[in-house]
Order: structure tokens, then sequence, then C-alpha cells
């Protein structure tokens, strides 16, 4: 059973899957780089708050699953991170 959400007038369940690519895909996420990445991406998320799920860095890109709450538009909380 799905966990909703909710909020004064409305009940949500709005997971989105978002995957940050380097220009050119360049392989620059290594070692430390991927770690503060990582702390970086989680207090942007607490800052603005949109909770995040799951993470991975990999060598070329960042998979983040976020609940981003309908009260903000995914493309300025997208922006912001």
């Amino acid at each position: 059973m799905r966990d909703w959400q909710s909020q004064a007038h409305v009940k949500h369940y709005c997971k989105y899957h978002v995957v940050f690519v380097p220009k050119y895909r360049g392989k620059s996420i290594y070692g430390t780089l991927r770690k503060e990445i990582g702390g970086i991406l989680r207090e942007l998320c607490r800052q603005q708050g949109v909770e995040l799920i799951e993470g991975y860095a990999m060598r070329d890109h960042i998979h983040m699953l976020l609940m981003i709450s309908p009260k903000y538009s995914v493309a300025n909380t997208i922006g912001f991170l």
C-alpha cells in the first residue's frame, strides 16, 4: 500500500526519477567528489523541503528518486538542485 502524504487540502504520492548528466557524459564523478555531491544534494533537498528517497552516483551520471510536494514546481525544484 502506498504511503500517501497529506497537506491541508490534498493527499499526494508524487515521486520523480531524476537523472543528472554532465556535459558530454564526462566521467568526472569519482571517489571523494562522489561523496561530496551526495552530501550537497542531501542538504539542498532538505533546504527545499524535498524528500530524497534514493540516490546513486555513477561514474557519468546521478540517479535520484525524489518526493516533491505538489505545492512546488518540479522544474523549479530541479533548477534549484
